[in-house]
Formats: C-alpha cells, sequence, structure tokens
C-alpha cells in the first residue's frame, strides 16, 4: 500500500509541476502573443476550460478501461500538447498555443483524480492521511515547476519554447512512475447490471453540495489569485525571478501541509479544517491588499495556499461518505466539473481584472467566493447538529 502511494505522490509531483510551470509562463506568454492585453491569460484558461470539457470523457475511459490505462492516456496527452505548446512558441501564434493548452485540460482532468485513487489504494481506516499524503506529493512541483519555468526559458532561441520541451519530458518520466503502480483489480460492470443512484441524487445531498462548492470555491479563489500573480508582479517592476519564487513558496504552502492535514482531519473533525481554510484566504487578502513588495506577495499567496490545501483535502474527504463505489466515476467527474468550471471562470477574470482593474480590486473580489464558501461550511455544520439532534 504504501509503495503504491509514494509512487502516486510522485506522479501527482510531476503533474503539479506541469501545472506550476503552465501557470508561470502562460501568462508571459500569452502577454507577448496576444492581439490584445486582455486576453493575455487565455491559455491558462484554455487549461482549464479542457479540463472542464473532458471530465464526462475521462469519467467513461475510467470506468471503461480503469485507473491505470486512464492515467496513461492522460500523460500521453500531455505529451503531445507540450510538443504543440512549443511550437506555437517558435511560430509565434497566439491561438495554437491557447489550443494546445485546452488540449492539456485532458491531463489536468486525469490528474485531477490522482487523489481518488489514493483513496483507493488505502485501507479504510488510512483513508484521509493517503489523500493528505498524495497531494503532499505536489511539493516536487513547488520546487521543480518554478525553477524548471526560470532554467528552461532560455534553453532555446525562443524564449520559453524549451519550456515546453521540458514538460514533455516530464510526462514521459510520469509515464514510467505510473506504469509500476499496482492499482486494484478493474472489473467492467455488465450492461443492465446496477448502476447506483442517479447522479442528480447524488447530487441533492447537503454533505456532496457543500463538499463540491467548497473544491470549486477553494480551486476558484487559489486560481484567481495566482494567476494575476506573475502578472502583477511585472505591473509592480519586480522580476520574473522574483515571481518564480513567490510561485515556489505558494506551492510549498498548497502541498506541504499534506504530511498533517490527514492528521488534523482524524483529529480535530472535517469541517473545522476547512473553516481554518476560509480564515487562511482571508489573511491572504488582507496581507495582498496592505502593500505590493516582494515580502507581501510571498506571503500572501504561502497563505492562500495552506488555506487551498485544507478546503480541497477537506472537501475531497467530506465526498468520500457521500457516493458509493459503484458511483463513484460520476460523483467524482461532477465535483472536477464543477472546479474547472469555475476555475475557467476564474482564470478569464484573473487577466482581465489585473490588467483592467489592478491588483487590488482582484483582491477584494475574492472576499464573495470566500464569504460563500464560509456560508455553506455553517450551513451543513448547523444541518448536521439537527440532525444529531434529532437522533
Amino acid at each position: 500500500m504504501k509503495r503504491n502511494l509514494w509512487l502516486l505522490a510522485l506522479c501527482q509531483g510531476l503533474f503539479l509541476t506541469n501545472n506550476v510551470t503552465f501557470i508561470a509562463i502562460n501568462g508571459l506568454v500569452g502577454l507577448s502573443l496576444a492581439p490584445f492585453g486582455w486576453m493575455a491569460t487565455l491559455p491558462v484558461m484554455g487549461y482549464v476550460v479542457g479540463g472542464a470539457l473532458s471530465t464526462p470523457l475521462v469519467a467513461r475511459t475510467q470506468s471503461r478501461f480503469g485507473r491505470r490505462i486512464s492515467f496513461q492516456i492522460g500523460l500521453a496527452v500531455a505529451l503531445v500538447s507540450a510538443g504543440i505548446g512549443a511550437w506555437a512558441v517558435v511560430s509565434h501564434n497566439f491561438w495554437l498555443l491557447v489550443g494546445a493548452t485546452v488540449v492539456a485540460g485532458y491531463y489536468s482532468a486525469n490528474g485531477q483524480l490522482y487523489r481518488f485513487a489514493a483513496a483507493e489504494l488505502a485501507e479504510p481506516s488510512y483513508r484521509e492521511k493517503a489523500v493528505s499524503l498524495v497531494l503532499a506529493g505536489g511539493l516536487i512541483g513547488a520546487i521543480a515547476g518554478p525553477n524548471l519555468a526560470a532554467r528552461s526559458r532560455g534553453l532555446l532561441e525562443i524564449p520559453f519554447a524549451g519550456a515546453y520541451v521540458a514538460l514533455a519530458v516530464v510526462a514521459l518520466v510520469a509515464m514510467v512512475l505510473m506504469a509500476f503502480i499496482q492499482f486494484p483489480p478493474h472489473t467492467v460492470a455488465p450492461r443492465g447490471s446496477h448502476q447506483g443512484r442517479p447522479l442528480w441524487q447524488i447530487l441533492r445531498q447537503p454533505v456532496f453540495m457543500v463538499a463540491c462548492a467548497s473544491a470549486a470555491l477553494g480551486y476558484g479563489v487559489m486560481n484567481l489569485l495566482m494567476a494575476a500573480t506573475p502578472l502583477a508582479m511585472q505591473q509592480c517592476g519586480l522580476s520574473f525571478d522574483d515571481a518564480a519564487l513567490v510561485l515556489e513558496w505558494h506551492v510549498i504552502g498548497m502541498f506541504a501541509p499534506g504530511f498533517f492535514t490527514g492528521n488534523l482531519i482524524k483529529r480535530f473533525g472535517t469541517l473545522p479544517v476547512m473553516g481554518a481554510g476560509v480564515a487562511l484566504n482571508g489573511a491572504c487578502i488582507a496581507i495582498a491588499l496592505s502593500g505590493v513588495e516582494l515580502h507581501q506577495f510571498a506571503l500572501a499567496l504561502f497563505l492562500l495556499g495552506v488555506g487551498w490545501n485544507f478546503l480541497f483535502t477537506g472537501s475531497t474527504t467530506l465526498s468520500l461518505g457521500a457516493y458509493r463505489p459503484e458511483e463513484k466515476d460520476r460523483a467524482q467527474a461532477a465535483i472536477n466539473f464543477c472546479v474547472f468550471a469555475v476555475m475557467a471562470l476564474t482564470s478569464f477574470a484573473s487577466g482581465a481584472l489585473i490588467t483592467t482593474q489592478g491588483w487590488s480590486m482582484l483582491n477584494w473580489g475574492s472576499l464573495g467566493p470566500v464569504g460563500l464558501t464560509a456560508a455553506a461550511l455553517a450551513w451543513l455544520g448547523l444541518n448536521q447538529r439537527a440532525r444529531r439532534s434529532a437522533a
């Protein structure tokens, strides 16, 4: 079990290396190629739109072929899309770059299922820690992603083309590691057999609604601020290396808590840990509004990362009790679709707001989804308390 989880954590780390490098370079490459400045983050948006569009296809692939083959297909798509991205930069083709990131979204939709696969690789009593441990593998991305972006941007004659070539190599390494993971045997359900409850019935459960909303809104706030950070820092006269450093600390904040978030959930409960995540998001916004020095960007983005970890690990754990094994593919696809849909909106909004309204307005606007998340958690807590009282 431990061997499989560590291998999956390494794959999670390489997945996040891809994500962080994309975030670090796509906005800047988009700004240099886009016809208009407000379109700069369209390549970032393309990545999450591609993920949202791919979730139904990924769910069917997972159901038909199982975890291993489906994950390998996702990595093959990552390899191809990185090659297309490199060619788009060399040929100065903005729309080809956007298309490459949309295709890469299929890999993102697959990678978002690693955390659910972790729960299946562990004993029931170890599920929270397994999810947390695999998410902690993202620390590899925290270190490798920004450094890969910074060191590979001048690898080829055309700036940043080398970064996409490096991402193709990352995908190849992940494919090798994935081949050694022993997933539970996959069985295809006979046609006409019992497939569990309809999706609408799963969605109506308060626990599932709040898990889905918290994952989507938590990811949305994180993506809104993270995607805009390289552009905001450039506007403030800070260097690309400074932006890479801030993103490195942000992703450390996202995944370093993975080594103990599962223990916190075991000890204090899922909702209190998620509530702490909301509070950390609020602290991030307060610090971001206090100034635009390097240390303020770094601290704000670090707290944003920790807040995201608490919310995302908590929402994943919360959702595990809301569906049955035969319902997992469509339930997990529904959660990921909501996450990608909100991320697509925030990816576009981050570029439009940072280039037209500025960093401060972007942070003030983030208070809305943070407040909605807090309200959803409070509602579920009161709902669960009322049910316990009635019992």
